[in-house]
């Protein structure tokens, strides 16, 4: 059935990838409309005109001068996302921020403070909350069905060498990227959240072994954590992979059965022996998408707009709420306090 209502009026602030994945949702969307681009690199506005709406070079323009834009889309580097939130709340627009919502969660504090304070919705883009394997996995764990949990072991091995760190001046940058935790393994963290809560008592390590020249950062990290219910984890992550991603994927041990979802992305159950259950046949994993030599998670951005649409429309509540946002980047700035020098 076709909405009688007005489309919700959405602007873009960063028009790379993201931002224009972005832009490609809102047009395809029948209660979405696209109603203006920010981005500062001028070159973007021939990219932009295919949308056919106006562009701006700053997010202070685009915000005086598009007064329709109900919701503003923040897709720029990890450190601005803050500071352009909070901008876009004093002009009292809602807010679908991209991963990390922040670098501190100091900063995303305020955010969430400035947005309470004017009654307008913080959404933050956890997208592989909605693929086939995470929602099993939530069953699983909610449902009971590995009886008590003793422990959670997540793998993330990529690759992100010259070909990525090349390609854009913030990345590699304490300032602006932050992080293989905040930039890429993020997603994983929020996983982990979601499923059993905020991890605590972290003992890390990290190294950096041949990202030197291109990050200020750690390439490689081991952490191990436990849950408040006894559980304990570990995550071990690197972006030193040789040529091409490796794998995602989370084991967990529990006193009826063990599961395992793998593959390059989390997409697919690699193993499932569980007391009186028999894995179910999941839908396919949406195809990712490329980026250069680079594959995306899968393509589940759409489901965030459809949970902004029915949100704002008094249907639903926000999947990713700005609270859990913070509680991810709290749990990564708890890590990465423990940084040692490498």
């Amino acid at each position: 059935m076709t909405s009688t209502l007005a489309p919700i009026r959405f602007s873009v602030i960063g028009f790379g990838f993201i931002g224009q994945r972005h832009a490609e949702i809102i047009k395809g969307h029948p209660e979405c409309t696209l109603v203006g681009i920010c981005d500062i690199k001028a070159e973007k506005k021939a990219v932009a005109e295919a949308y056919g709406v106006p562009f701006f070079e700053s997010a202070e323009e685009l915000l005086e001068q598009v007064p329709e834009a109900e919701v503003i889309c923040i897709c720029t580097p990890n450190g601005s996302h803050t500071d352009l939130a909070m901008l876009a709340l004093r002009q009292r627009r809602h807010l679908v921020i991209e991963k990390p919502m922040g670098l501190s969660k100091a900063n995303c504090e305020a955010v969430l403070v400035k947005a309470l304070q004017l009654s307008k919705q913080v959404f933050i883009v956890m997208q592989n909350r909605y693929s086939p394997t995470s929602i099993w996995l939530k069953d699983m764990v909610t449902a009971g069905h590995l009886g008590k949990i003793f422990s959670v072991q997540v793998n993330c091995f990529w690759n992100r060498d010259d070909r990525y760190y090349g390609s854009s001046d913030w990345r590699g940058s304490r300032k602006m990227d932050g992080g293989p935790l905040f930039t890429q393994f993020s997603h994983f963290i929020d996983i982990l959240f979601w499923l059993f809560g905020e991890p605590e008592d972290f003992s890390c390590r990290f190294k950096n072994y041949n990202h030197q020249h291109n990050t200020e950062f750690e390439d490689t990290g081991h952490v191990l954590f436990r849950f408040p219910s006894g559980i304990i984890g570990s995550l071990n992550y690197s972006t030193s992979v040789w040529d091409k991603n490796f794998e995602s994927s989370i084991t967990i041990f529990g006193d009826k059965g063990t599961i395992k979802v793998g593959g390059q992305y989390m997409e697919r159950i690699e193993y499932c022996h569980v007391e009186g259950y028999e894995a179910p046949e999941l839908p396919p994993a949406n195809p990712p998408n490329d980026y250069g030599p680079y594959k995306g998670s899968a393509a589940n951005h759409h489901y965030i707009f459809e949970n902004v649409v029915s949100t704002l429309r008094g249907k639903t509540t926000a999947t990713t709420n700005g609270f859990e946002g913070m509680k991810v980047v709290e749990v990564i700035e708890e890590i990465y306090s423990q940084r040692l020098l490498y």
